[in-house]
C-alpha cells in the first residue's frame, strides 16, 4: 500500500496500484472532477498511471501552469486529429504546448495550404471530436513496431524522431482514431475541451534548420469554458491597444530608423524625459543605499571578455570585433558591464573592512540579436542596464542579497507592479557544460539565494537550467495589468568572476581572500522596462513619472499671457507642462490633450484670468471644475512620490 506525501507535508495511504485519479478522489470529489494531471516527484504524469510508494505528489488542475500545459498539449493532439480527418495524408512533425496555447508543425503535401479562412472549419471539427470524450490512452511500444507504424503512414518526420529514441523508451498516445508518437503526459479525455480558437498560421523549417523543408505551423488555444476564451480574446485586443510600439509612436517617446540600424532605438524628447526620470528615481535610491556611481567605456579589449568568459558564451551574439591599425589589436562593443567593474575594483588594495563595495552604472551594452527576433523596445541590439555590482565578503552575501531584494520591491511598488513571483533560477544539474565555476561555489551561491528569498518571505518558484552561465539568480516575474508575465528585476550571486579576474581583499588574519560578487538590475534594461511599463499602464504613466503633467489651454489668444502666468506658477513648484497656444477650437485642444494622455488639462479664459483660477480636466475622469492655482498645486503634489 503506497504512502504518498502531499504538498502540505501530510501523508496519505492508498491501495496498491492506486493512480493519480484515485488520490484526487480520496481528497475530494471536486478535485477529482477538475484534475488534469499529476506531479510525481517533479515529473508530470497522466492521472491514470499508478503512483510509486514514497512519492511526493500534487494534483494539477487548470489553475496550475503545468496543468494548463498538459491541457494544451492534449489539445495539440486534438487539432492534429482534426487535420488528419480534413486533410487526408497530412504528415505530422511536432506539437508542443507553449506559454499560451499550442502549435503543431505539419506537412500538408504539395498544392495544399491553410489560411485563416480555414480556421472556423478546423475549430468546428476539433469541438466535434472533443464531444466524443475520447480517452488519451498511453501505450509503451517496441521501437520496431513504432518504425513499422510510421513507415506505413509514410511519415518521415516521426521516423526521424524515432532514430534518436532508445527501445523501451517509446510511447504512443491514442485518442479516438488518432495515434501519435509522444512521451506525454495528457489529460484524461477530450471532453474537457469546450472552446477552441486557431490564432495564427506561419511557416517553420523542420527542426529550425532552413536547409530542411518548410512546414506549416498552426497555432491554437483551448479552454474548458467558452467564457474563458472570450475573456482571453478580449485581453488580446486590449494588448493590441496597449502595444508599446503603437503608443510609443503616438506619445512621441521613441523611434527607429533604418539608417541608424535595426534594433537601435532613438529616444525622442518626451521619451528621454521619461527615461531620465526613471534613472533619477533609481539613482536617488541607490545613493541612499550606499552605491557608488561609476562610468565605463562602450567598448573593451577582446582579452577582457576572454577573461570574463563572455567571449566564449556570447561571442556568437556579439557584434564583429573592432580592429585597430595595430596588428592583432581587437575591441568589442561591450555585451556586459561586469568585467569593467571588476577592473575598477582592482584599481586599489582592499581590506575586509572596506567591503562591501557597491558600484552602480547605467551602462549601455550591445548584443547582435537576429533580425527576426527584434521587437520594439523589448528585444533590441543596444540597451542600457541599470547595472550594479556588489563586492562583499562571503559572510555578507546573504545580507547584501536581502538588501537588493528590498530595493527591487521598492522599485516595483513605486511603479504599481503589485503582482509578482520570484523565480529562483538554478543550474541545470544534467548539463553543467553551459556554466563556469566549481560545484562547491555553485552550491554556496544557490544556497545563499534560496535562504535570502525564504527569509524575505517571497513567493517563489524554482527553475532548473535558467541560471546565468556564471551563477544562479533570482528573477522577478511580474504580471501586468492584463495578466501577462514579464521578467523584470534580476539579482545574481557570482563566485566565478572574482576568481577569473583574481580579485582579492586582505582578511582579518592578513590572508588574501576572494570577494563574492552580486550582480543586480532592478529594471533589467531601461528599454525593456519602459516597454513593459507602457503596456502595463496603457501609456497612462504615474504622475511623478509622466513627461508632461499638465497642458494649459487658453480659450483664445487674449488669454495666452495668463496661460504663461499659470505655467510659471506651476513650474516654480517643480511641476512639468506646456501651453497649447495653437489657433484651434478649445474642443480640439482638449481632444488632442486627451489623446496624448496628459494627466491634467487646464482650461483658462476670461473668468479664470479674472479670478486667478484654472478649470481642471483630469485624464480619464473629465471635468473637475474650477479651483485656485494653489489648490491645484497642492492636489498634484499630494500624488507625487
Amino acid at each position: 500500500m503506497p504512502q504518498i506525501t502531499l504538498p502540505d507535508g501530510s501523508l496519505r495511504q492508498l491501495p496498491d496500484h492506486a493512480t493519480g485519479y484515485d488520490l484526487a478522489a480520496s481528497i475530494s470529489e471536486g478535485l477529482a472532477r477538475n484534475a488534469l494531471a499529476v506531479n510525481v516527484n517533479g515529473e508530470v504524469r497522466d492521472l491514470t498511471r499508478a503512483l510509486p510508494d514514497g512519492a511526493s505528489v500534487s494534483i494539477l488542475t487548470w489553475n496550475d501552469p503545468l496543468g494548463k500545459a498538459t491541457y494544451w498539449h492534449s489539445s495539440a493532439h486534438l487539432m492534429a486529429e482534426a487535420l488528419e480527418v480534413m486533410y487526408p495524408g497530412v504528415k505530422l512533425a511536432i506539437g508542443p504546448a507553449i506559454e499560451n496555447g499550442f502549435y503543431y508543425d505539419v506537412d500538408l503535401g504539395e498544392g495544399r495550404s491553410i489560411s485563416s479562412n480555414d480556421f472556423p472549419e478546423i475549430e468546428k471539427k476539433m469541438l466535434e471530436l472533443a464531444k466524443a470524450k475520447s480517452q488519451y490512452i498511453r501505450r509503451e511500444v517496441p521501437k520496431a513496431e513504432a518504425i513499422a507504424y510510421f513507415t506505413e503512414k509514410q511519415d518521415p518526420y516521426k521516423l526521424e524522431l524515432l532514430e534518436n529514441l532508445e527501445d523501451g523508451q517509446i510511447t504512443f498516445y491514442t485518442q479516438g482514431n488518432f495515434t501519435d508518437l509522444c512521451r506525454g503526459p495528457h489529460i484524461p479525455d477530450t471532453g474537457t475541451i469546450k472552446a477552441a480558437k486557431l490564432m495564427n498560421v506561419a511557416g517553420a523549417f523542420w527542426r529550425g534548420d532552413e536547409k530542411n523543408k518548410q512546414l506549416t505551423r498552426l497555432y491554437g488555444i483551448t479552454f474548458p469554458k467558452a467564457k474563458e476564451l472570450a475573456e482571453y480574446l478580449e485581453r488580446l485586443e486590449e494588448a493590441k491597444r496597449r502595444d508599446h510600439r503603437k503608443l510609443g509612436k503616438e506619445l512621441k517617446l521613441f523611434a527607429f530608423s533604418e539608417r541608424v540600424g535595426a534594433g537601435l532605438p532613438l529616444w525622442l524628447p518626451k521619451g528621454t524625459a521619461l527615461r531620465e526620470r526613471l534613472e533619477q528615481f533609481l539613482r536617488k535610491a541607490q545613493i541612499k543605499a550606499g552605491y557608488l556611481p561609476v562610468v565605463t567605456p562602450h567598448i573593451g579589449a577582446k582579452e577582457l571578455y576572454v577573461t570574463s568568459g563572455h567571449y566564449e558564451k556570447y561571442g556568437a551574439d556579439s557584434f564583429q570585433p573592432i580592429r585597430t591599425p595595430n596588428p592583432g589589436e581587437e575591441f568589442f562593443l561591450k555585451p556586459m558591464n561586469c568585467p569593467h567593474h571588476c577592473e575598477i575594483y582592482k584599481t586599489e588594495p582592499r581590506s575586509y573592512r572596506d567591503l562591501p563595495v557597491r558600484y552602480a552604472e547605467f551602462g549601455t551594452v550591445y548584443r547582435y540579436e537576429q533580425s527576426g527576433e527584434l521587437h520594439g523596445l523589448t528585444r533590441v541590439r543596444g540597451f542600457t542596464q541599470d547595472d550594479a555590482h556588489i563586492f562583499c565578503r562571503p559572510d555578507q552575501v546573504k545580507e547584501e542579497f536581502k538588501k537588493v531584494i528590498d530595493l527591487v520591491q521598492y522599485v516595483l511598488k513605486a511603479l504599481d507592479f503589485q503582482d509578482y513571483t520570484a523565480q529562483i533560477s538554478l543550474r541545470d544539474p544534467d548539463n553543467k557544460t553551459k556554466y563556469i565555476g566549481s560545484d562547491e561555489n555553485w552550491a554556496l551561491a544557490e544556497a545563499a539565494i534560496q535562504e535570502a528569498a525564504a527569509e524575505k518571505q517571497l513567493t517563489t518558484v524554482t527553475e532548473y537550467g535558467e541560471a546565468a552561465f556564471y551563477g544562479p539568480k533570482l528573477d522577478f516575474m511580474v504580471r501586468d495589468a492584463i495578466g501577462r508575465r514579464w521578467q523584470l528585476g534580476t539579482i545574481q550571486v557570482d563566485y566565478n568572476l572574482p576568481e577569473r579576474f583574481e580579485l582579492e581583499y586582505t582578511a582579518a588574519d592578513n590572508s588574501k581572500q576572494r570577494p563574492v560578487m552580486i550582480h543586480r538590475a532592478p529594471f533589467g534594461s531601461l528599454e525593456r522596462f519602459v516597454a513593459v511599463l507602457i503596456e502595463h499602464c496603457g501609456g497612462n504613466f504615474p504622475l511623478w513619472l509622466t513627461p508632461e503633467q499638465f497642458i494649459v489651454l487658453p480659450i483664445s489668444d487674449k488669454y495666452v499671457e495668463y496661460a504663461h502666468e499659470v505655467k510659471a506658477r506651476l513650474e516654480a513648484e517643480d511641476l512639468r507642462g506646456t501651453i497649447d497656444g495653437r489657433d484651434e477650437r478649445i474642443g480640439r485642444k482638449i481632444r488632442d490633450g486627451e489623446m496624448a494622455k496628459t494627466p491634467y488639462l487646464l482650461v483658462v479664459g476670461e473668468k479664470e484670468a479674472q479670478d486667478g483660477i484654472v478649470s481642471v480636466r483630469k485624464h480619464g475622469e473629465g471635468d473637475l471644475g474650477s479651483m485656485p492655482i494653489a489648490d491645484f498645486i497642492k492636489s498634484v503634489q499630494s500624488q507625487l512620490l
